[in-house]
């Protein structure tokens, strides 16, 4: 997402072991500058494509920047559209680049798009915090469901999927690997930080950054603006995400840090020192309301200036 990932969050997020994707609403040339930039710091550079005209074109310029892989980004997934793009991506560029496709929340889904040839699935229908493709559609699956299922195709064909959306602390990012997932795509929790591209703003003395879904209407005006050639004015008519604020965080490499601790932790809770240990050893079990209200801090006063 543009008020997520830019320049800057690529490099420190790859400098911290992870890997920040490079959004596509913007000229094919401006977002192999953006690669370039990642790879002059010697990292892993990832960025996304689209269907829309110019797919090839756009893709090709990433490889040729050093893009390591490429995020095949379609809300929809399970197309027949995204699928032949999954192949033909594939078949042109082989295993000089990853393929990531998605986004899906069904085992069949995530089967045929492993069957075409992507390395890894994006796994994810409408979990996000501004995402409202549940709400305006009416279709989804339950994060934890879509993950689950999707982790069966992903073990029949011997490659890994992430779960992308929804992640709200470090205990749902355990909960995401332990469902079968081998990695894990956030956005909420970034948006705050120092290195996220959003804009910084005070209200009444606080600090917060803009954060907007990539199919909220402002976003959509903006991918009108930076790319013209691509959308037109009926491309903002179609509306799947809000536009929202989130509290300042600071320095992204604080928030790793902390996450990176409390995972390891949540892999000791079950024994596991690998996540393929976590997938064997953990277990999900349904709980009451009651269970869930005991599971956070409870019955303190928090708030006592």
């Amino acid at each position: 997402m543009s008020d997520v990932t830019g320049v800057e969050m690529a490099i420190k997020l790859g400098q911290l072991g992870g890997l920040g994707v490079l959004p596509r609403f913007m000229t094919a040339g401006e977002e192999a500058n953006m690669i370039l930039a990642v790879k002059k710091k010697g990292l892993l550079a990832a960025a996304a494509v689209g269907l829309r005209n110019g797919m090839f074109d756009r893709a090709e310029a990433l490889v040729k920047a050093g893009a390591d892989a490429l995020f095949l980004d379609v809300a929809h997934g399970h197309m027949l559209q995204t699928v032949e793009a999954t192949q033909s991506l594939k078949q042109k560029f082989g295993n000089s680049v990853d393929i990531i496709s998605g986004n899906v929340a069904t085992y069949e889904a995530a089967f045929d798009l492993f069957k075409a040839g992507a390395d890894s699935v994006k796994v994810g229908i409408g979990p996000g915090s501004i995402c409202t493709t549940r709400v305006e559609t009416g279709f989804g699956v339950p994060q934890l469901t879509a993950v689950i299922n999707a982790a069966r195709a992903a073990r029949y064909f011997k490659k890994t999927i992430i779960a992308d959306g929804g992640i709200k602390n470090s205990g749902d990012i355990v909960k995401a690997l332990a469902a079968g997932a081998s990695a894990i795509m956030a956005g909420n929790v970034f948006a705050g930080t120092d290195e996220a591209p959003g804009k910084k703003v005070k209200i009444k003395g606080l600090l917060y950054k803009q954060y907007f879904g990539s199919t909220s209407f402002m976003e959509k005006e903006n991918h009108i603006k930076r790319n013209k050639s691509e959308l037109d004015k009926n491309y903002s008519k179609h509306i799947e995400g809000i536009e929202g604020i989130v509290p300042y965080k600071g320095e992204v490499t604080k928030i790793v840090e902390k996450m990176e601790a409390n995972i390891r932790s949540g892999f000791s809770y079950a024994g596991a020192a690998t996540i393929k240990d976590l997938w064997k050893k953990a277990e999900f079990i349904q709980i009451t309301e009651m269970g869930q209200r005991e599971s956070k801090a409870h019955d303190i006063i928090t708030e006592f200036k």
